[in-house]
């Protein structure tokens, strides 16, 4: 009968999963016979050596999480919780780097803490996901079409080209439009999503006055913040630096998070945008809501994708689950990192950060 220690020894050698145990100052303590194969290394050349010149994590959309707070392991490190499960990009040299899917476990022991880094290959699942993403992106894009063509002719109904409508008409009219502008929405960004996973997903960055951008932002939301009976105000300070963005795509994140505001805060309540620069090369953005607060069960899944929460107050206002999750593709996709914090019956407060425009003369990092 084998004894356990041997037993666990042979689990991690014959297992196809690259396992990595890492310290507290993000040193490499071991990894399994996978990890030196995924990664191209040797052991016995990179045990002591930091996380960063082995691993080199990146998000899908190639953007390196080394020394950031979206560092996989630096969250769990510094916030004692386990991470079940995020897609990766892993590896240094060209004919090493794999797409993963990896889960980070928190380990305390009387020696001190670590974490153990498990990551399983996706590369075979590429191709199949890719042909997926594809009939996902063919069947949205067919559908903008005659979507656009109902509200189209709605329209022209409700604006009395096809004749005089009683109020009765104009209601339901009215419905059948909310209904089709949300559709259009819905594949507007299953759409977006699909072309990230692609690879199609560009940002056009240019100098930016947040200032000006946030007043579009807000003259564009106000009548869906009135409908739900909410103040929404913006608070920018004068001398806040020019922004170096893709302005459509701020915009977007703006709508997204003020929308989700707008859902979860009740009537009589307020929405308030605001900034600050946080160093030379970085302003915070802030919409700060005085709604229900976020669920501590829902708080680690909240830029999921389709993540639908089971509070009743929620559920009842609708939604699809996209929004916070194109907010953090777009947001990343600058360099920037985007979180949240959130007090119960008192509201939640989301906030991102943008990089400030320098010219051509001075590189953002």
């Amino acid at each position: 009968m084998l004894r356990k220690r041997d037993y666990l020894t042979g689990l991690l050698t014959s297992t196809p999963d690259a396992i990595i145990a890492v310290d507290e100052h993000f040193h490499l303590l071991d990894l399994n016979p996978a990890a030196t194969q995924v990664l191209g290394v040797e052991a016995n050349e990179v045990i002591g050596r930091e996380c960063s010149e082995v691993l080199c994590c990146q998000n899908l959309n190639r953007m390196k999480l080394c020394g950031t707070s979206s560092c996989p392991l630096q969250r769990v490190l510094q916030q004692k919780n386990p991470l079940p499960s995020e897609e990766l990009i892993l590896g240094r040299q060209e004919q090493h780097i794999r797409e993963v899917s990896v889960s980070v476990t928190p380990v305390q022991t009387s020696h001190g803490d670590y974490a153990v880094f498990t990551a399983r290959d996706l590369s075979a699942l590429k191709v199949a996901n890719q042909v997926r993403s594809n009939f996902v992106s063919m069947v949205s894009h067919e559908l903008r079409t005659p979507l656009n063509s109902v509200h189209g002719f709605i329209d022209l109904l409700l604006q009395g080209h096809m004749g005089d409508l009683n109020e009765e008409q104009r209601t339901y009219l009215g419905y059948a439009q909310e209904g089709v502008q949300q559709l259009i929405s819905i594949v507007q960004d299953i759409l977006f999503m699909t072309r990230s996973d692609l690879g199609q997903f560009e940002i056009k960055q240019q100098e930016v006055p947040l200032r000006i951008l946030v007043r579009q932002v807000v003259s564009g939301m106000q009548p869906q913040a009135s409908k739900a009976s909410v103040v929404l105000n913006a608070d920018i300070p004068t001398d806040i630096p020019l922004l170096y963005v893709d302005p459509q795509r701020i915009k977007q994140v703006l709508n997204n998070l003020i929308s989700n505001a707008i859902k979860y805060t009740p009537p009589g309540g307020t929405i308030t945008i605001s900034a600050s620069a946080i160093s030379e090369d970085w302003v915070m953005i802030s919409v700060i809501d005085t709604g229900y607060g976020i669920l501590m069960e829902d708080r680690p899944h909240i830029f999921e994708r389709f993540y639908q929460s089971n509070q009743r107050e929620q559920s009842r206002m609708g939604g699809y689950g996209l929004g916070l999750s194109i907010a953090r593709l777009i947001v990343e996709q600058h360099g920037g990192t985007i979180s949240f914090e959130s007090v119960l019956e008192k509201g939640t407060t989301f906030y991102f950060t943008a990089p400030v425009y320098h010219g051509q003369d001075k590189e953002i990092v």
